[in-house]
């Protein structure tokens, strides 16, 4: 059976590789080629190996790359540090045997994260190691919708931002970079355990139904921690601009929590307070739908 580390090293080498062009590295293209990217005979060259053994790399095949092997690929294929990171990740745990059973317990919000998430005066949600919502303070529910009237098991949020009944939402062009933000946290998730059930089911299920998923999944591009600044469309206060981080929580791998904030005095900071007031008035009648993932541009 193929090491499932050794298969994921080998389809991340080989998305890289597609993306280079020969004059991106100082190669002249020469006839008509076959591929858009690199050949494997030419990244081959630039790492300094042979042909045969970097084909059975990108195969999956037995093969255990030595870390200066690991450097020269980097280096061919023009990773950053992230990627770079990424791709050790892989390769060392492509040497291991696989472990006859992983730790894949069920992941549980401490209370007194729960407590934290309360007091938080700024939205704030708690997300699993492949993107389940687990916890959200109201201050979230008043920005993002009510999760209520999802079952558990959708809540997630790489499944809610592809769902189908939303696609006349995906008009903004933030979508597609808010895509593979969350797409690339999976990826770093499933770096650390290629064949864990959950994230072969919301794999599987999108690839499945979505081509936009397949398309983006397929660039194999990886964020272990991310934070940026996100515009939400609010029909109650109009546009709210916020920053974006996340945290880790104890227990790796492990959930993590994202909090959004704004600028203290700033009109959007004023928008949001005035977005928190609304939906506590109405917090019994539930009148806001859901949009986790989609209610933003």
């Amino acid at each position: 059976m193929t090491h499932p580390y050794a298969r994921e090293l080998g389809d991340f080498l080989r998305a890289r590789r597609d993306r280079l062009h020969p004059r991106d590295v100082g190669l002249e293209p020469g006839g008509r080629r076959k591929v858009t990217g690199l050949r494997r005979e030419e990244l081959a060259l630039l790492a300094g190996l042979s042909t045969d053994y970097y084909q059975r790399m990108e195969q999956g095949r037995e093969v255990r790359p030595s870390d200066d092997v690991l450097d020269a690929l980097a280096g061919a294929l023009g990773l950053d540090d992230e990627e770079r990171r990424h791709l050790f990740t892989l390769a060392l745990a492509a040497r291991r045997p696989v472990p006859a059973r992983a730790d894949r317990g069920p992941e549980r919000v401490p209370d007194s994260t729960r407590r934290l998430l309360r007091v938080m005066d700024t939205p704030a949600v708690v997300l699993g190691r492949h993107l389940d919502l687990l916890a959200w303070n109201p201050m979230a529910e008043a920005l993002l919708g009510s999760p209520d009237s999802y079952p558990p098991d959708r809540l997630n949020m790489l499944l809610l931002l592809f769902d189908d009944t939303r696609t006349g939402e995906r008009t903004c062009p933030d979508w597609e970079r808010q895509a593979l933000e969350y797409i690339g946290m999976m990826r770093a998730a499933v770096a650390t355990d290629p064949t864990h059930p959950r994230a072969t089911a919301i794999i599987g299920e999108l690839s499945i139904r979505s081509a936009e998923f397949r398309r983006l999944w397929a660039r194999h591009d990886v964020r272990a921690s991310v934070s940026g600044t996100k515009t939400f469309r609010l029909p109650e206060v109009g546009d709210v601009v916020l920053d974006w981080d996340t945290y880790p929580l104890p227990g790796r791998p492990g959930p993590f929590m994202l909090v959004f904030t704004a600028e203290p005095g700033s009109a959007d900071a004023d928008r949001l307070r005035l977005l928190a007031s609304l939906h506590a008035t109405r917090a019994n009648a539930r009148a806001t739908p859901s949009a986790y993932g989609t209610r933003s541009t």
